[in-house]
Formats: C-alpha cells, structure tokens, sequence
C-alpha cells in the first residue's frame, strides 16, 4: 500500500486501514467500526470513517487485486437457474480449473448477448486471455465466441465442465448443511 497517501490526516496509517478492512471484512456499519475503534482507545466518528472508506477503499482493493495469484489458464463457463424474488434468473459463473470463482453475473436472459457480456466482463476483470475455454453445448456460447474471435479456444462436451456445474452447491446435497 506504498501508493497511498496518509498525509495530513490525524490519525495514523495503520488506523485507517484498520478501520476500512473492518468495514469490508466483517460488513460492520460505520458506527460498529467506530465502537470497535473506541474500544481500543481510537476516538474517532462514523462521518470520519465513511470519508475513509470512500476515499482509500478502492486504492486499497487495487492493492489487493494486484496481489492476488493470476488464475489457471483455463476457465470453466456454466449458467444455471435461479428463483430471485420468485422471478426466473439465470447465475451465469466462470471459474478456473482450481475452483476459483472469476465472474458473478445474474441475467433474466440466456441468449447469445447475455454469454458476451459475461466474457467481456470476465476478459475485462483478468485482463488476459485463458489458453482453453471449456462450456457445456449451449449455443450462446459458441455465438459469443465468435463474434469475440475465440473460437479456437473453445472446448465444448457433456462431462468436460464439471468443474463449474460443482460451484452451484445445491439446497439438500449437503453443502448448506446447519452446525
């Protein structure tokens, strides 16, 4: 986090980003942040720690992301259905042959622009392009495809995408299970 600046401010770098990280880490409010920093004798306010947020969260997600392991080189693409407010969703996923989630994207659609979009978004996010593109045969995704000129990447087949048909955990197999 060498490219943040903590200058001018009262309290001290490592407050800062304590109290961001508590924020996003644990989703607290502002005020629970600010209970927390009291508790260890840091009086500052809710309206002091929104500022923060706003201003080093993102630097200090950048920072984060840059640091992260670059994902395997093939990506796994998979949609399945949803009910979201008793409406029909599609959760379209793409993950990496190590099970890493690489993009989220939820659409009331599965055609062929609702498969782009989820590439785009995901060649955006790594800023690479994979060695291998592994889906099941919906067509959307052969369409998306080549209009992206990937085509060649593209490996389609019945079992070759379990990797991604194993992050959508279903109600009763055991994964929602209560302590």
């Amino acid at each position: 986090m060498s490219n943040l600046s903590y200058v001018r401010y009262r309290f001290s770098a490592s407050a800062i980003q304590r109290a961001v990280w508590l924020h996003f880490r644990f989703s607290l409010s502002f005020r629970d942040v600010e209970e927390m920093l009291a508790e260890r004798g840091i009086d500052v306010s809710y309206e002091t720690i929104c500022r923060w947020v706003l201003k080093f969260g993102p630097a200090i997600a950048a920072n984060v992301r840059a640091r992260r392991v670059q994902p395997s080189g093939t990506w796994h693409l998979d949609e399945v259905f949803v009910r979201i407010g008793g409406k029909r969703t599609y959760l379209w996923r793409a993950v990496d042959d190590e099970g890493e989630v690489l993009e989220v994207l939820a659409q009331s659609r599965r055609n062929k622009r609702t498969a782009l979009k989820l590439m785009r978004k995901l060649l955006k996010k790594q800023m690479y392009i994979p060695d291998e593109i592994v889906t099941d045969k919906l067509g959307s995704y052969s369409a998306a495809l080549r209009e992206l000129g990937l085509t060649q990447l593209h490996v389609a087949g019945v079992r070759l995408n379990n990797q991604a048909e194993v992050s959508h955990p279903l109600p009763g197999s055991g994964l929602f299970a209560k302590p």
